[in-house]
């Protein structure tokens, strides 16, 4: 017993480091959830981040993003959804409705975090933190930035770029094919 303690007193603080070393070490508000540490809980996994919106033209990307995460999720992957009304207001003010209308519309069933602000003086910290690391802020609705499995970002695609982009979906498999951290 003395033995795992001192073991767990050891490696927590590893663990604590690899976390800043990475650009997921933020904390995010579920959707109708508690907040959670993005590393923790995405750590070894490739992670697709977007600024989400219910009322958009690129609003129907909800159904390829859950194929996209019912296809690779058992391999690694995980679609983060953040929704933001900083685009001509077309996200709910009520974080449920948003999650009503993503359930009734797209069967939304990846993780979704509460309405974040994804651009500006008032930005989520992972979003100030993805613009540094690939040089693009998110310039409307449905922005996808890649994070590789060792917590890095690895690109960014614009909105008009769908989930089942076959340039999206082949750096999602390289990704994929690299072994965990």
């Amino acid at each position: 017993m003395r033995l795992a303690a001192l073991l767990l007193l050891i490696a927590a603080p590893a663990f604590a480091l690899d976390c800043a070393q990475t650009d997921l070490d933020f904390a995010g508000r579920r959707l109708l959830g508690k907040t959670e540490n993005l590393c923790q809980s995405y750590a070894g996994k490739v992670v697709l981040v977007v600024n989400v919106a219910s009322h958009c033209g690129f609003t129907p990307q909800y159904e390829g993003l859950e194929q996209l995460y019912k296809t690779y999720r058992d391999r690694g992957l995980v679609v983060l959804g953040f929704p933001s009304g900083q685009f001509l207001e077309q996200e709910f003010d009520d974080d449920k409705e948003i999650q009503k209308f993503c359930q009734a519309n797209y069967g939304v069933s990846f993780p979704m975090f509460a309405k974040t602000e994804v651009k500006g003086a008032g930005a989520h910290p992972l979003f100030v933190r993805l613009k540094e690391r690939t040089g693009e802020a998110p310039s409307w609705n449905f922005n996808k930035y890649l994070i590789g499995r060792d917590g890095k970002a690895v690109a960014h695609y614009g909105s008009r770029v769908k989930p089942g982009d076959p340039g999206l979906v082949r750096v999602i498999e390289a990704e994929l094919a690299k072994p965990g951290s």
